[in-house]
């Protein structure tokens, strides 16, 4: 286990006491839990935590004069869009024990993969008349915990807007268009979107109700994203370049497409991936809908 040292004195752990993340849903708050498996782009989060900090203790632990301006903040960060951002910060001034509700709220369509959220305490102000071993910088790190909450399992999931086909090139009976954009080092958030037709009240409902799905939603669903991953493995074998030695950047469409293509089919080289769908395009459709499981249940 390793121990991140700092470069000036900081307080115990005790001197914030946290409680659990709370996660506001339709039937109230819960606490946190690992993974919310049906969570889809059109589902914001919203999130809720109380922390108490003493502050008396945390200042003269770091060195620092009563009078320290401190301040709690939580920071969010989203592996699947490589998205991250202030939830919210309060400036703490007072002194013995102060007590804070953290509430956030993030758009659905920021988000994406683990979301990490992080609360820290941190020193609010420079301090120039800092002695040397107490930390002097605003924004120093006195204390900080880290949380996640797994958005996605193993289906792919992206951005996506429902609009009215029939005002578009797409046929006007599609029930959904997967749109792929961008080459392999684009962002794979701007370079996927999922267009839901309107006027396919069947599929639009499900993705409504993705969040508490009926038996009907889930089938809906898993079609949807059965069709969804062969159409990005099939995009990516389109790609010469596209092997699994290729160093494509974090949060890029190549990186997301071969991370699937890895989870789909475990242990096999993409060059034999390529073959199979190339030989017998017909076999291939088959083994990909065994990989995605289409239509269990979870």
């Amino acid at each position: 286990m390793t121990r991140r040292v700092l470069p000036y004195r900081s307080p115990s752990e005790d001197v914030v006491t946290v409680e659990a993340w709370l996660l506001e849903t339709e039937d109230g708050e819960i606490a946190m839990p690992e993974a919310l498996p049906d969570w889809d782009y059109q589902m914001d989060v919203r999130l809720s935590r109380v922390v108490r900090v003493d502050l008396d203790r945390a200042r003269s632990q770091s060195g620092l004069p009563a009078d320290a301006a401190l301040t709690l903040a939580a920071v969010w960060t989203a592996t699947g869009s490589s998205l991250s951002g202030p939830a919210q910060h309060v400036r703490l001034d007072g002194r013995d024990t102060s007590t804070v509700k953290l509430e956030i709220q993030l758009r659905g369509a920021d988000l994406g993969g683990v979301l990490l959220l992080d609360t820290a305490l941190v020193l609010a102000e420079r301090r120039a008349d800092a002695r040397p071993s107490s930390p002097r910088r605003a924004g120093s790190i006195l204390w900080s915990d880290r949380e996640s909450l797994r958005l996605q399992g193993d289906a792919p999931q992206f951005p996506m807007a429902v609009i009215d086909f029939a005002r578009t090139s797409f046929p006007e009976r599609a029930a959904w268009h997967l749109q792929i954009s961008g080459g392999l080092e684009s962002a794979t958030m701007g370079s996927l979107l999922l267009l839901v037709n309107e006027r396919n009240t069947v599929t639009a409902t499900a993705f409504e109700n993705a969040g508490r799905p009926r038996p009907v939603d889930r089938i809906v669903l898993s079609a949807v994203y059965a069709d969804a991953a062969r159409i990005m493995v099939e995009h990516a074998l389109g790609h010469d370049d596209f092997d699994e030695d290729a160093d494509f950047p974090d949060g890029s469409l190549g990186a997301t497409l071969l991370s699937l293509c890895e989870q789909l089919f475990p242990g096999q080289p993409i060059t034999d991936i390529r073959l199979r769908q190339r030989q017998s395009p017909a076999l291939f459709a088959s083994d990909l809908q065994s990989a995605v499981k289409m239509f269990e249940v979870s």
